[in-house]
Order: C-alpha cells, then sequence, then structure tokens
C-alpha cells in the first residue's frame, strides 16, 4: 500500500546506489523533480531506462548518477542534443556510460512483458534491420504456430519506477489523464514504485483517457506541484518551451552545467 510521503523520504528509501531505475513520462507529466532529488542525494551506478532520455536524463548524466542507458531515442525534443550524454558517451565525462539502444516500439514490448510478469516480449519490427547486431538484448524466436522468423526482447523489470501524475487520493490511489505514455506499465513492471502528484483530493472525477493506479501497486506517493516542470500536467500546467531552449547552452558545456547544478540543484 502506498505511504504519503516526503519526497527526499521516498527517494531515500527506494533508490539506493546500483540500482536500475526508470523515469517514464512521453512529453508530458516526467517526473523531473524526483530527478533532481536523486542528484541532490548523490546516487551512483544506475542503470536509467527511459523511451525517450531528454534532458530529465541529461541531469542525471552530466551529475555523475548514471551508468548505463537504456532508451529508444535521446535528445532535447525539438531542441537538438543532449550534450551531456554525448559528453559521457564520446568523452566518459564525468563517467562512462554503457548504451544499450531499441526503438520505441521495441522499448514499449518490453515495458508490456514487464508489466505482464512475461519474460520477454516479440515484435516484427526489428527484422532485417541492422540494430540486433549493435543491442544484446534483441533475439531471433520462431513462432512455434506458423513458423514465423521474429525478434524477441526481454522484459523491463526495473528496481525502481518514478511517474509523476495529476492526483492522488487520500487512500493513495492515483489518477493520470492525458497523453499517459507508458506510466502505467512502468509502475506495474517495477520491484518498487514512487509517484509524484500535483494534489491530493477527496475524490477522482472521470477524464477522458484517465488511468487510475491503485495504491497496492505504488509504494511511495509525494505531493510536488509543478513537480514535471519543464513538461506539463494537462489541467495543471503547459509545456515550459523556453526552458528547454535554454538548457542546449547550459548544457553544451562543462562549466556552464556544473554552475546550473551548483545554483540550481544542489543549492
Amino acid at each position: 500500500m502506498a505511504d504519503l510521503v516526503g519526497l527526499a523520504e521516498a527517494i531515500a528509501a527506494h533508490v539506493h546506489d546500483g540500482d536500475t531505475v526508470a523515469l517514464e513520462g512521453f512529453t508530458h507529466l516526467i517526473p523531473f523533480a524526483a530527478g533532481n532529488e536523486i542528484i541532490r542525494q548523490g546516487r551512483r551506478d544506475l542503470t536509467l531506462v527511459r523511451m525517450t532520455p531528454d534532458i530529465v536524463y541529461d541531469r542525471l548524466i552530466g551529475a555523475g548518477c548514471a551508468r548505463k542507458l537504456v532508451f529508444s531515442w535521446g535528445g532535447n525534443p525539438g531542441v537538438g542534443s543532449l550534450h551531456r550524454m554525448r559528453d559521457a558517451v564520446q568523452n566518459q565525462w564525468p563517467a562512462p556510460l554503457e548504451i544499450e539502444e531499441h526503438s520505441h516500439a521495441g522499448m514499449a514490448v518490453r515495458w508490456q512483458a514487464g508489466a505482464s510478469g512475461l519474460p520477454f516480449g516479440i515484435l516484427r519490427g526489428y527484422v532485417g534491420t541492422s540494430l540486433p547486431f549493435h543491442t544484446d538484448t534483441i533475439a531471433n524466436v520462431t513462432c512455434p504456430f506458423t513458423g514465423e522468423d521474429l525478434m524477441a526482447v526481454p522484459a523491463l523489470n526495473p528496481d525502481v519506477g518514478i511517474i509523476h501524475a495529476q492526483q492522488a487520493d487520500r487512500a493513495g490511489n492515483v489518477m493520470m489523464w492525458g497523453i499517459t505514455g507508458v506510466q502505467k506499465e512502468c509502475v506495474l513492471a517495477s520491484t518498487r514504485a514512487i509517484v509524484t502528484v500535483e494534489e491530493v483530493v477527496d475524490a477522482f472525477e472521470p477524464h477522458v483517457n484517465g488511468v487510475v493506479l491503485p495504491s497496492w501497486v505504488i509504494d511511495s506517493v509525494c505531493v510536488v506541484p509543478g513537480g514535471a516542470h519543464p513538461s506539463y500536467a494537462a489541467g495543471y500546467s503547459e509545456r515550459d518551451n523556453p526552458y528547454y531552449e535554454s538548457w542546449d547552452p547550459i548544457s553544451r558545456e562543462r562549466e556552464s552545467f556544473e554552475q546550473w547544478l551548483a545554483e540550481e540543484v544542489m543549492a
């Protein structure tokens, strides 16, 4: 059952050095505040999992938290490269970064398998591509019914899954709506789950595309208004596009990134 606790307490309890950690959210409801708290608590040697590691993971990589990145696309959406990720891969700064690359479809299938309690998922999309030659977590499999050659990918089952949502009720159930991505699968697939929310309400109101996560699949709920900034939370905030643009010069050089880190996260 979910406990209602502060974010610092939840990260301290559930995120440990060496863990596999997923912070999910697709352009929307990205748990930036939780990522910053992981940096503040000095976690190291993390395997970071995310379908689209945008600037939330650029921060964690640049702060030296990451050992490995499992992902499907990496960039500052609408702006350009992730400079801290690039520096880690090309120059091993501030630490070497191992990468495991998949397509969006491959990651989605892996999340679905993990959430379903299955050991692997199957897709056609990798057949005939070069990605299996570069990624060890892709293997050929033959359909036992038709004989068709397919590709298998292992389930994702992180130690910790972290998402942001709009609301929790007083029993610890969580509701989100809008673009929901793979947040539900992330929570169900993870051994431990933390959800940051905009507010606690007495009762949920129905929403189009609404998803309710029951308290028994969540370990900690943390009230963090604005916890998705600079991404957005439908019904609560809008995407801060100028912030994404400003990240490019901040992150481009090590010195400017470290200054930002000291002033905006560690202060």
